[in-house]
């Protein structure tokens, strides 16, 4: 079977935004991935909760495209993320643990930096930098370098970057792991609100539970070797405390009852 152009996707299910099967990956002689699998489809925020050890970062790395599976395959909005580097251009964003912000540009020059690469006109960049920091609620901080802005300032600004090239899909990297509960709690509904208005397909890799159950459609807890340990639909959840506080209880057993997972 001929494979696809570099620039070409494949065909396959158009609901599909990600698609891992029979993954493995090993690391001398540590089988960081045993046998993953599983799908994120368009438009669905999805949590992959694990504790550390457990392939979160190798599996992130995979979609991306910075490393190359050792078997099974990898797919992103179509495309094979490793093979096809180039072609995610402007459809995948990132926001990590840490800000990344660049210390001598403003908040809207932050922002407007990756509109830029993609060959926006600066007038236009500058107007939807401006646009999306005050989606995450951060209007009139656009002239503001990022030694004045708080912990969490910086992070909606990270944030703000990674949704303002309008990509298909968003990956979220410990994002809210390094700020404080009532600022985590907020940034995570005001992140949420903004993704699920503009219909963003999201994956959230982190090792807090409280991120898992007040962001996802779905819950996957990891394992030892990236094995799927436990899986979840939220959308009851999120409406039933009973049903959510039976949810972290499952999560809690399924992560070996490790207690780290909550914001401190």
């Amino acid at each position: 079977m001929s494979m696809p152009a570099l620039n070409e996707a494949p065909q396959i299910d158009a609901g599909q935004v990600i698609s891992l099967c029979g993954v493995r990956k090993q690391f001398g002689g540590y089988r960081v991935i045993e046998n993953l699998s599983f799908d994120v489809r368009d438009g669905e925020v999805v949590t992959l909760l694990g504790r550390t050890g457990a392939g979160k970062t190798t599996v992130l790395n995979l979609i991306m495209g910075t490393t190359q599976p050792d078997g099974g395959s990898v797919s992103v909005a179509g495309f094979d993320p490793f093979r096809q580097f180039k072609a995610l251009k402007g459809r995948l964003a990132v926001s990590f643990q840490t800000d990344r912000l660049l210390p001598w540009r403003t908040a809207a020059q932050n922002v407007e930096l990756g509109l830029l690469i993609l060959g926006e006109d600066r007038k236009s960049a500058r107007a939807k930098a401006a646009q999306w920091l005050a989606r995450v609620n951060l209007g009139g901080a656009e002239d503001k370098y990022p030694h004045e802005l708080s912990g969490g300032m910086r992070q909606r600004v990270s944030l703000a970057r990674a949704l303002a090239v309008d990509p298909k899909l968003i990956l979220l990297d410990e994002s809210f792991s390094q700020l404080d509960h009532i600022t985590s709690q907020s940034l995570r509904k005001d992140f949420c609100n903004v993704a699920r208005d503009f219909g963003k397909t999201c994956l959230v890799v982190t090792h807090r539970i409280d991120d898992a159950l007040e962001m996802a459609d779905r819950v996957i807890v990891l394992g030892p070797g990236a094995r799927i340990m436990l899986e979840l639909p939220m959308a009851l959840a999120r409406k039933d405390e009973r049903i959510r506080d039976d949810y972290r209880s499952q999560i809690e057993t399924a992560l070996g009852g490790h207690q780290d997972g909550k914001d401190h």
